[in-house]
């Protein structure tokens, strides 16, 4: 039982840390994965908190076993969370079965998060597939609408639409067929073209599309790229910016991120970014 002075000093504590909640798959690597997620709540300042989906066996080097999770132990994992702590901005990552994607779905609708940023992951880094053929249409139709962004690479793309893109002229059409097919936001990765700039474009309905540019930066350590931008998107969004600068402000982190562990050998193959480059201490945010 909670004693009068206990009640009277919670009563006056004025702050709560920036919540963040990955829904993803585990990587044994410490890359990608909520992993990569956890490192960069940290980094940005926001207090990260996971549900697993799958336990993956991978390195640098690929994928060599992945163990799922029960649909009923991941909705236990939420409902724990969203119960107790609370959740600002939610990023969801490998989702490998429709049931999976059903429990998802059903916890979005339930607790009304403001801010989800889908990041449709479907192919890892070393190309090992990662999601079930038959699970792809059950993710559009179930998530895609109610994501406040998707985040899919071309390689996704290729995968969600059923034809590459092959340059940078197509990348408004395909983000808006996946509009279309219920997306209210698309920021689209260009970094599998070749060229020595990198492009996105982030494309919504109610906007006009945001291109972003920058020099494309020579490394291999680009394992868990994809994570690292959607759960830093999701920190943004948690701290309170409004999409487009919450896109800016994620693309310079990993720029950075990349940048700074370019010239570090961790494992042979694809090695992870440094998360840590700049770190901030934890934010805090009004309690109400």
């Amino acid at each position: 039982m909670i004693s009068p002075k206990q009640h009277a000093s919670a009563a006056a504590i004025p702050w709560r840390y920036p919540r963040v909640l990955s829904i993803a798959g585990s990587d044994s690597g410490g890359g990608a994965g909520i992993q990569a997620d956890l490192k960069t709540c940290s980094a940005l300042g926001c207090f990260g908190m996971t549900a697993i989906t799958a336990i993956t066996a991978q390195n640098t080097c690929g994928v060599s076993g992945i163990h799922a999770i029960p649909a009923a132990m991941l909705a236990s994992q939420i409902d724990a969370v969203a119960s107790d702590i609370g959740i600002d901005a939610v990023k969801i990552g490998m989702l490998h079965d429709s049931a999976v994607v059903d429990v998802v779905a059903q916890a979005i609708r339930r607790y009304r998060w403001p801010h989800v940023v889908l990041d449709p992951v479907m192919v890892a880094t070393s190309g090992d597939r990662l999601i079930a053929e038959e699970t792809l249409d059950v993710l559009v139709r179930e998530l895609f609408p109610l994501a406040s962004v998707v985040t899919p690479n071309l390689d996704e793309v290729a995968l969600l639409l059923g034809r590459p893109v092959q340059d940078e002229d197509q990348f408004e059409g395909a983000a808006r067929e996946l509009l279309q097919r219920g997306a209210q936001a698309v920021l689209l990765k260009g970094g599998h073209l070749p060229g020595v700039d990198v492009v996105d474009l982030l494309v919504q309905s109610d906007a006009s599309p945001l291109r972003l540019s920058s020099a494309r930066i020579d490394s291999r350590n680009t394992h868990g790229t994809g994570c690292t931008l959607s759960s830093a998107l999701a920190c943004y969004l948690a701290l309170g910016q409004p999409l487009a600068e919450a896109v800016r402000a994620a693309r310079a982190y990993i720029l950075q991120a990349i940048a700074q562990g370019a010239d570090v050998q961790t494992g042979h193959g694809h090695g992870p970014l440094n998360h840590f480059h700049t770190p901030l201490p934890m934010r805090k945010l009004p309690l109400r």
